[in-house]
């Protein structure tokens, strides 16, 4: 449930810190309203040690009761990189779903509200963009919870949100970095995300908003290879490095990250639908997710059958859609995701990649399952006879082919004498 903030008997609350403008506002905040604030900082990737100290310290100068740190990134390889590559399908077929790890900062946080014993849960996001979504009806799913939004109770009182925190913040004696970039940055073990400035005004990126990849003027000129190994579905090995043995899940995000980020591959613009009914357009990077889902659907594409190809696609779709929009425990998406792991029992083998200039291609695949007729190679040798092709094409065509000469004849005289005086008058 929602409420205001004001603390009853449970004077505890755990909430979800980065270190930023608005949570760094909400310690304070809530401490003014009689908490007692345990702060939590759920690394999903995207930050180094040192800006975790500086997380630690800032969470320690605004006040908080204690601060704890988890580390989500093989429960993100395994909870949402595995079925989205294995899906194969993007958001609207544009966006991967870098967004998928607050549904997992929330599980953390939760278990950290049971662990002190107490039902507040308290999160730094606005009132104006799709993170409240997700947030909320995480922790609307996951039990019984008080959720505290003090960024969403003080848009109440102004739309000057940010003059507002920092001049509570400056108040109070804590101080505010005056680094004002122009572009707003959330980067995790998938990607990152850029936002604001000439992004929201629908105009050309600039170069400085990317930061995962390089720009094209600075890419080898040599291809660069990969070879991806999977085993029903799941990335096995890469480059020979057995997945859970010799490299961990968050390691070969990392990795590839920076391999495909050095080709300036999986930089991309998201232009669509939110779930809060506005148009967004965001620049996103996520170079390891194109990297596996290139590998993935080439492979996939070899083994399965073509109607389970089409079908797959539709049961993706859905799925993505459901993530995205802040249904991530719905149960539709255990029985999708129950289906795409069927689908999978064939999809065993390894892929080359290579990649060059902005692009990736799977220019080698190598399995058992591969659905190939020894007899027959398209457009140049078949194990069937002339007269058995024609007789699948006339009969493959039939319905169309009557439908379509019923049309002709459903046609007006007056096109027919039209076309025919076109044809006297040349």
């Amino acid at each position: 449930m929602n409420q205001h903030i004001n603390a009853s008997q449970d004077k505890k609350v755990v909430l979800a810190f980065s270190g930023g403008l608005d949570t760094s506002f909400c310690v304070p905040y809530l401490i003014e309203k009689g908490f007692q604030v345990s702060t939590i900082f759920v690394d999903s990737g995207g930050v180094n040690e040192e800006e975790k100290l500086s997380i630690k310290a800032r969470s320690q100068e605004l006040g908080a009761t204690n601060h704890f740190e988890v580390n989500i990134a093989e429960q993100l390889w395994e909870k949402v990189v595995t079925p989205l590559v294995q899906g194969g399908k993007w958001y609207q077929n544009q966006y991967p779903l870098l967004c998928s790890d607050r549904y997992l900062i929330v599980e953390s946080c939760l278990e950290l509200c049971d662990q002190i014993g107490t039902k507040n849960f308290a999160h730094g996001c606005t009132g104006m963009g799709n993170d409240q979504v997700r947030f909320d009806l995480a922790v609307q799913s996951l039990g019984d919870y008080n959720i505290i939004s003090p960024i969403r109770e003080i848009q109440k009182l102004t739309s000057q949100v940010r003059d507002y925190e920092i001049e509570f913040l400056t108040n109070k004696g804590f101080k505010v970095s005056d680094k004002v970039s122009a572009y707003s940055i959330n980067e995790n073990l998938l990607g990152a995300t850029i936002s604001g400035s000439e992004i929201d005004q629908w105009q050309e990126p600039k170069a400085a908003s990317y930061v995962l990849t390089k720009p094209s003027n600075t890419i080898a000129n040599e291809p660069g290879k990969i070879t991806l190994e999977f085993v029903k579905g799941k990335l096995a090995s890469l480059n020979d490095q057995v997945v859970g043995k010799d490299i961990s899940g968050e390691q070969v995000m990392q990795l590839l990250n920076t391999k495909g980020g050095n080709y300036s591959i999986g930089r991309g613009i998201y232009t669509g639908d939110t779930t809060i009914g506005l148009k967004g357009r965001i620049v996103f990077e996520s170079p390891a997710l194109e990297l596996l889902n290139v590998a993935h659907t080439a492979l996939e594409q070899a083994v399965l059958t073509k109607s389970q190809n089409r079908f797959k696609s539709s049961v993706a779709e859905k799925w993505t859609e459901l993530v995205y929009e802040g249904l991530f425990y719905e149960p539709l998406k255990s029985d999708l995701e129950a289906f795409l792991q069927s689908s999978q029992q064939k999809v065993t083998g390894t892929v080359t990649l290579e990649l060059s200039h902005g692009q990736v291609h799977a220019v080698a695949i190598d399995s058992a399952n591969i659905l190939h007729d020894k007899g027959s190679v398209y457009a140049q040798s078949a194990s069937w006879t002339i007269e058995e092709a024609q007789g699948f094409i006339k009969l493959f065509g039939k319905s169309s082919v009557l439908a379509a000469k019923q049309t002709s004849k459903l046609a007006p005289d007056t096109e027919s004498s039209s076309n025919n005086e076109c044809l006297k008058a040349v």
